[in-house]
């Protein structure tokens, strides 16, 4: 699996600021507090716990995983085994198709093309594609709605662990030189919740947000494509199709000199 190593690169750039903008003015130790950091980020926890089932929560490290991933299909490339199957399907019929179906990595490919190739009516083909689609936009949505739920809750237990830091501040102002350092105690917990929020959980439910998004697309060419293929539409008129979906850009199909002339011979015909 590909890597994307500009979110790790951008949390460390992001961690390493906070720790020199904090030893700038004053002394890491006095912003460590093993209890504060528990009932941020224990006690926020606990709270997904209560809020979704844990089969739901189990998955946090594979949703983790997946921000670093890069993406699992390529538009150009998508676009091009397109191309190459729509000549196939022309040039030998669509039946030869059921040979590529087992070589594809996309599951909602590989359907497709495989109901194409059984001749299913195309509405049906839709019909059972969206559906499938939208199934997959589900499961992906529970992974966006964790990390958006613990990005709201560990802000609000960083104010509990401060609540209770201030409490017990108040009930010993025996010793009025204590009041500074119990502040500043009390208000680690609150730095707590923000820093996890705003660095690690509110991010991670964007960026697992728009990896949904873009495959939506991918989707939506998948079924765009093989509609097209099953109408025996020109290969050409395919690849102009689906090149609507990159943004205005064109297209980059990687065509050998032979593909050239199969192409145009396939037109042809």
């Amino acid at each position: 699996m590909k890597k994307n190593l500009i979110p790790p690169i951008a949390l460390l750039v992001g961690i390493v600021l906070i720790i020199w903008s904090i030893s700038d003015g004053g002394s890491i130790g006095g912003f460590i507090s093993v209890p504060s950091l528990i009932i941020t980020l224990v006690g926020s926890f606990c709270a997904l716990l209560i809020s979704f089932p844990f089969s739901d929560i189990k998955k946090i490290p594979i949703m983790v995983k997946k921000v670093i991933s890069a993406p699992s299909e390529d538009k150009n490339d998508l676009i091009e085994k397109f191309t190459e199957l729509s000549r196939l399907s022309r040039s030998k019929g669509i039946l030869t198709l059921e040979q590529e179906i087992s070589q594809l990595d996309n599951q909602i490919l590989r359907d497709g093309l495989q109901m194409a190739v059984d001749g299913m009516d195309p509405t049906d083909i839709k019909n059972i594609l969206e559906i499938k689609i939208a199934n997959m936009e589900s499961r992906h949505g529970v992974g966006q709605t964790i990390f958006l739920k613990w990005g709201e809750l560990a802000p609000a237990f960083g104010m509990i662990g401060t609540l209770i830091g201030l409490i017990n501040m108040l009930s010993q102002l025996n010793d009025p030189t204590t009041i500074g350092s119990g502040m500043a105690v009390a208000l680690i917990t609150t730095f707590y919740g923000s820093f996890f929020a705003n660095l690690f959980f509110i991010p991670i439910a964007t960026n697992l947000k728009m990896q949904t998004e873009s495959e939506l697309e991918v989707c939506d060419m998948i079924i765009e494509g093989v509609l097209s293929i099953q109408a025996g539409q020109n290969p050409r008129t395919i690849e102009q199709k689906l090149s609507g979906y990159l943004d205005n850009k064109p297209a980059k199909i990687k065509k050998n000199r032979n593909t050239n002339v199969a192409a145009v011979q396939s037109e042809v015909n």
